[in-house]
């Protein structure tokens, strides 16, 4: 009977995973997308109105000067950290957790930093939410409560069918949201040109000078956005396969798509906070409103064009922007949620499920006006993501090219992989423990504003130092996975050869497959998917440790 409803479970899992992919590797038979598709629809994702809001609130609590230095050291630790992570994605067609299990974590130690991507995804959701209420307060006189309720309910629909509905979305809106956001912009440049002496001379609520405790304040503020490269590369895992043809599209479009994000991501946030210094500066009582991206674009607009025209076009900027991110945000977190959930429990209950779960978690912080203490959220936030996806990246770029420790090519597989690697758990708990008890100031005031930094270094060196120690023995439980097939073609992609899984009798690709435990009729070798394997309860197929 236990095995009658493990295969049950298993063939649901595979009938409602086989679009989206939330437990495996992206099929090459799936991705039928060019590099610049895949590279406009993860650059969709970063439509999200919230840097505009993060821009201006260090700015005015550190200045302009701090603001700049804290959003350029933003900017060199995403693009260092960014790089190996979004390679991996292209290159071999997996998201942040699978790449994670085999970077250190192990098959269940990756469920951690799964949550913290979660935690990641709605907390922006409501962050985007709830600038969308504000301008649909604005605009159309909503409530409030009820905006937050709309701009939950409105992205249900539109994410339910994955991969094929977001990327058309996310094509179809980029012109018009890129038009709506420069316009004013470039209008307050070429109409007031004396904005730019005053955002340059703005030093913040306090009036102090630059220092490297406002820089890294405000540093740590904008580093809450580093695990924006996990939903970066729920998109880039869809990328083509890497040929001599296309090999130069393909490696622009990773870059611009993968850490290029924060080029974008800085630039708005710059833009926010010079939206804000000019708000204060031009308008009176400003001061309250001034970091609200909706206020930010009406004033401008206002001064562009009839006041009528100038709401209009706030409201409409405003609901394609948290379209535009808020349906990342909840693709990205139904995947998080339900991977952690299937593995830990080996039951499938559907990534629905947890899209539900993941927007219901969104709208109570909605609710509960999360907007007023978003500086606190983000900046404590900020320790676990930067523990997290430094960590990662480190293991890629030391452990694995430098070191040579770590196994060079991601392992994702139940029975490859150790269920924990301390690799990666000493990297990211101890940085991230540590960070937060120093954003708490827990080791004195005057170390407070560098918890950022503390994370970053102790990820940066625990990492390879617990590799060094442990001589990398709890990276691959086998090195075998029972297959005579290569796993990748002559250019070093997935390869795209097929074997039936003869639990679920669905073919899969080549890299999803392994051996499994059971023999055949005959005493033949059998073949189980990644998927059906991990949500094998009685853990009869998982192959044997070497």
């Amino acid at each position: 009977m236990v095995e009658v409803e493990d295969r049950r479970v298993q063939a649901t899992a595979t009938k409602e995973t086989l679009e989206d992919y939330t437990l495996r590797f992206a099929p090459r038979s799936y991705r039928k997308w060019s590099p610049a598709v895949v590279g406009v629809s993860a650059l969709g994702g970063i439509a999200y109105l919230a840097d505009f809001s993060i821009g201006a609130n260090v700015g005015i609590a550190n200045g302009t000067g701090n603001a700049l230095l804290g959003i350029g050291i933003f900017a060199v630790v995403i693009m260092l950290t960014g790089f190996p992570l979004a390679y991996y994605a292209a290159r071999y067609n997996i998201d942040l957790d699978l790449i994670t299990r085999g970077s250190g974590f192990g098959y269940y130690g990756s469920v951690i930093t799964n949550l913290v991507f979660a935690s990641f995804t709605f907390i922006f959701f409501a962050t985007e939410g709830s600038i969308m209420a504000q301008g649909l307060q604005l605009g159309l006189h909503i409530p409030l409560w009820l905006g937050y309720l709309a701009s939950t309910l409105l992205i249900f629909p539109l994410v339910v069918y994955g991969m094929n509905t977001l990327a058309k979305l996310q094509v179809w809106t980029t012109p018009l949201w890129l038009l709506l956001m420069v316009l004013p912009f470039v209008f307050l440049l070429v109409r007031h040109p004396d904005s730019v002496h005053s955002f340059f001379a703005y030093g913040g609520k306090d009036g102090g000078g630059v220092s490297l405790t406002g820089a890294l304040l405000a540093a740590g503020v904008c580093l809450s956005l580093i695990a924006q490269i996990a939903e970066q590369i729920d998109y880039l895992r869809f990328m083509p396969p890497k040929t001599p043809e296309n090999k130069r599209k393909w490696w622009g479009w990773m870059l611009l798509a993968g850490p290029g994000w924060v080029i974008f991501g800085a630039v708005k946030q710059v833009v926010g906070l010079f939206l804000a210094v000019y708000l204060i500066a031009n308008l009176p009582g400003a001061q309250n409103i001034a970091n609200q991206p909706v206020h930010q674009f009406l004033e401008i607009y206002r001064d562009m064009v009839p006041s009528w025209l100038a709401m209009t076009l706030a409201v409409v900027l405003v609901v394609i922007s948290q379209i535009k991110i808020n349906v990342t945000n909840a693709y990205s977190g139904s995947l998080a949620w339900t991977n952690s959930f299937t593995r830990v429990t080996k039951t499938y209950p559907g990534r629905l499920v947890f899209l539900g779960v993941n927007l219901a978690i969104a709208l109570i912080l909605m609710e509960a006006n999360m907007f007023d203490f978003l500086n606190n959220i983000l900046g404590f936030y900020a320790n676990c993501g930067i523990a997290w996806i430094v960590t990662v990246a480190t293991d890629i770029a030391i452990n694995k090219y430098l070191l040579k420790i770590s196994p060079k090519q991601p392992e994702f597989r139940r029975g490859m992989l150790y269920n924990f690697n301390p690799v990666g758990l000493v990297g990211f708990g101890a940085a991230a423990v540590l960070s937060i008890l120093t954003f708490f100031g827990a080791f004195g005031e005057t170390l407070k504003p560098y918890s950022p930094i503390v994370a970053v270094v102790l990820a940066f060196v625990l990492t390879p130092l617990t590799a060094v120690l442990t001589k990398g023995r709890y990276y691959l439980r086998r090195t075998d996975d029972g297959i005579d097939l290569p796993m990748f073609d002559e250019h070093g992609n997935p390869s795209g050869e097929t074997l039936t899984c003869h639990v679920t009798g669905v073919d899969f690709e080549r890299p999803d497959m392994i051996a499994s435990a059971v023999p055949g009729p005959e005493g033949e070798i059998q073949y189980i998917s990644s998927l059906a394997l991990s949500t094998d309860k009685s853990g009869e197929h998982v192959l044997p440790g070497h």
